[in-house]
């Protein structure tokens, strides 16, 4: 065999295992001592709340993307007071968000939580609060003209400018943290007394997070009302028994898939099965790797990229019987047979991630979950059609035993 192929040979069990250890950490263990997978599932699989919540304009405020952006940044911090894992938060049409928790048996708890209106507060260094939200009326995100540094300006109304100027006179040197819904969102410290309404914070690191804690303190005076559109409650079992049915279905699949490529094929169906365990270890371990969520229709996705990577091997064994066929040796075959079969392969992968990209763009929830498992199914299932099988066919030639046409399902064409 050559060393080429015994390289190629390494790389793949060294992925392979790579892979494993993504999905089966040894270090994460459950509270039996288990080794329990790292791998995120869905509010579908695991059970949770689905809550969807509306903005509302008011006197004093529309409903605009800009708004909307504040309030999903106020929700996020809430529903992270939850200590809900994985929960996810997504932006709806023009006017409404969509929160996922996991785990999550009661949602009152959290609607109890999400509902309620924000609430920043601005203290002295003693921590009493001298003003709150109410009376910020504007805060952006600038770059100091003389420092060059990112900041955070922000504009008090009148009441709140005498209130702030009270306490900065009193406070000049000292710490006068920022709250938000009783969290400190930044502890500035106070350089001089302010009168007139007018003040900058310092301290962020990046424009990125002067403009983040700007939003913070915009959404603190949010007008919007919020309104729980829908609620809906995913129980553990029900998310187990979709498990079971997909497990159930998948393995199924496999089983029909390996039977009729082994019948067909003969050798190099046996090689496009293990190949395609191949494919199965990476793809999970690229879920693992990545912290991807794992949903009901990420599994139709997975089991239909099973298809695409099936589908992949069947152009390139028909491509290797017909150079076989046309008289050529077992090794010119396969390698001939993999340059004309690329670019076919190449061409359809690439149409189907175009539309996975499209779906990811323009889907939510489910639908991305669908599309991100769908995109990893593409790029993992060329590499195993590609690389993986490739190898193991040229490990086949390396032996004269294997190098019999009639394994590979070809009656080759006797001449007279």
């Amino acid at each position: 065999m050559k060393k080429k192929t015994w390289l190629k040979l390494v790389l793949i069990v060294l992925i392979l295992a790579l892979a494993a250890y993504a999905v089966y950490p040894i270090n994460q263990k459950d509270e039996d001592g288990n080794i329990k997978p790292n791998i995120n599932l869905g509010l579908d699989l695991r059970g949770g709340a689905h809550i969807l919540v509306q903005g509302l304009p008011t006197e004093q405020a529309k409903v605009d993307n800009k708004s909307m952006l504040s309030l999903k940044e106020v929700l996020e911090n809430r529903v992270n007071e939850l200590g809900v894992a994985e929960a996810t938060l997504q932006k709806q049409g023009t006017d409404r968000i969509i929160i996922e928790l996991p785990d999550v048996k009661d949602p009152d708890e959290a609607i109890e939580l999400l509902d309620k209106p924000a609430y920043l507060e601005f203290k002295d260094p003693q921590g009493n609060t001298v003003l709150t939200g109410a009376e910020l009326e504007e805060a952006r995100a600038v770059i100091d003209s003389q420092t060059n540094r990112p900041i955070v300006t922000f504009e008090l109304d009148k009441e709140g400018t005498k209130k702030f100027a009270e306490m900065t006179s009193r406070s000049v040197g000292q710490i006068a943290p920022i709250f938000l819904d009783g969290k400190p969102i930044q502890m500035p410290t106070v350089q001089v007394a302010i009168t007139d309404g007018k003040a900058q914070i310092s301290g962020s690191e990046t424009l990125e997070e002067a403009e983040n804690l700007a939003v913070l303190l915009r959404s603190g005076a949010l007008p919007l009302k919020v309104e729980i559109a829908e609620v809906r409650t995913v129980g553990p079992t029900l998310g187990q028994d979709s498990i079971d049915k997909s497990i159930k279905a998948g393995l199924i699949g496999l089983c029909l898939v390996a039977l009729f490529m082994i019948f067909f094929y003969r050798l190099p169906g046996l090689v496009a099965v293990t190949a395609l365990a191949c494919y199965v270890i990476i793809l999970l371990g690229a879920h693992a790797a990545m912290g991807a969520v794992l949903t009901l229709p990420g599994i139709a996705g997975f089991v239909l990229s099973i298809g695409m990577a099936v589908d992949a091997n069947v152009i390139i064994f028909e491509r290797i019987k017909e150079e076989i066929r046309n008289g050529r040796s077992l090794g010119a075959a396969i390698d001939g047979g993999f340059k004309r079969a690329l670019t076919a392969i190449i061409d359809s992968n690439i149409t189907t991630f175009i539309a996975a990209v499209v779906l990811f763009y323009f889907g939510t929830g489910a639908v991305r979950g669908f599309a991100v498992t769908l995109s990893l199914g593409i790029i993992c299932s060329m590499f195993t059609a590609v690389f993986v099988t490739k190898t193991f066919l040229d490990l086949i030639t390396s032996v004269k035993a294997l190098r019999n046409p009639k394994l590979f399902n070809v009656k080759v064409k006797e001449t007279v």
